[in-house]
């Protein structure tokens, strides 16, 4: 049983010689890769570790037992243990998503319901912003553009993580957030207390840890330059400091007024328009493929309804794992984990149903 570890083991052993050799840490890029999959192997080779010292202890209690009685009794509490162990150790050897272990760059935008729908997106910013908060990430607005009623029509922020083990990266966790939330509530705006319900999109996706990874020609990009302008429209720099970039081949455009200067609008709207076709180009890549699963969990799909607030209720439901709780008030306060990892795990079933079918 667990044969592959073998050779994982013996990677494990080979990157920790890497590490140690200065000369690596002169690449950043080639040092940042091995440290991931340094510490994707370390919880690996750790597990395994545990396995095989419980399989020792257990066949030694057998043997014991056989000449005495009294060892007995340790058997079963030694099999449970093993059989945990080695579910744990399965799931750790189910093939990773490559990007668990990158950063995130998050939009969420207003859909349908009007002035609550914008309402309701500055709610799951502030909602994501407390989640991040939790798990001791980084967040920055890149883009901003806020409604006349203090919601927000859409917004771009980047989330970074700070572990290098990709079960703890921020894509592993946040990749599931893409699709549509709707809210069921009274808006601030009703006047005769009747519930709305209403919608916002957001978009999730793989920040590139460096700009050699995508190759843009500059000939493919249109730069447009405009003053950037407030919420209703009026013009708020008297200088043409906004930008907006559009992909031609791709069609991808992305506006960036938030800065003051023209060149540090480019630089953001630069990393965004990186994300967007790193995730289009492994999109792309996975359907060619063939691996890309119909029942996949992980989306970026404004159009799948992935799951419902509800306020009177105080009920959070996810569609796609059938999650359900009654507590939304943690949950917009950053309280995610439950439902996240509800994702996680209905995720790690589907990927280990598909290895028994290979």
């Amino acid at each position: 049983m667990f044969e592959s570890v073998t050779g994982l083991i013996a990677e494990h052993d080979d990157l920790q010689q890497q590490l140690s050799d200065p000369e690596l840490h002169s690449d950043p890029v080639r040092s940042k890769k091995v440290n991931r999959r340094y510490a994707e192997l370390s919880r690996i080779v750790a597990m395994y570790n545990q396995w095989r010292q419980l399989s020792d202890d257990l066949e030694a209690a057998r043997e014991l037992a056989a000449e005495d009685e009294a060892f007995a009794d340790e058997i079963p509490g030694l099999e449970q243990s093993l059989d945990e162990t080695g579910e744990k150790l399965r799931r750790l050897l189910i093939p990773r998503d490559p990007n668990d272990s990158r950063d995130v760059i998050m939009e969420i935008k207003m859909g349908e319901g009007g002035a609550e729908s914008a309402l309701f997106a500055g709610d799951l910013l502030r909602m994501y912003l407390h989640y991040a908060d939790s798990k001791r990430w980084k967040a920055e607005i890149i883009e901003q553009t806020s409604s006349d009623l203090g919601g927000i029509k859409d917004v771009q922020v980047a989330f970074k993580g700070s572990s290098s083990d990709p079960a703890e990266g921020v894509w592993a966790h946040l990749k599931y957030e893409g699709g549509v939330h709707r809210v069921q509530r009274v808006p601030a705006t009703e006047s005769q207390g009747r519930i709305h319900t209403s919608a916002a999109g957001v978009l999730v996706f793989p920040e590139v840890d460096e700009p050699e990874e995508v190759e843009i020609n500059p000939n493919d990009l249109k730069i447009d330059v405009f003053r950037s302008s407030g919420p209703g429209g009026q013009s708020v720099n008297t200088t043409d400091s906004a930008v907006r970039i559009t992909h031609v081949p791709t069609g991808i455009v992305v506006s960036m007024q938030n800065e003051k200067s023209q060149l540090q609008n480019r630089e953001a709207a630069m990393r965004v328009l990186r994300a967007r076709l790193l995730a289009k180009q492994q999109e792309e890549a996975d359907a060619e493929a063939a691996e890309f699963r119909k029942g996949q969990i992980r989306t970026m799909d404004r159009s799948e309804r992935i799951r419902t607030y509800n306020f009177p209720e105080n009920r959070i439901a996810d569609h796609r794992t059938g999650y359900k709780a009654y507590n939304l008030d943690s949950v917009m306060n950053g309280a995610l984990d439950p439902v996240i990892e509800s994702n996680i795990l209905a995720d790690e079933e589907a990927r280990l149903a598909d290895l028994a079918q290979d």
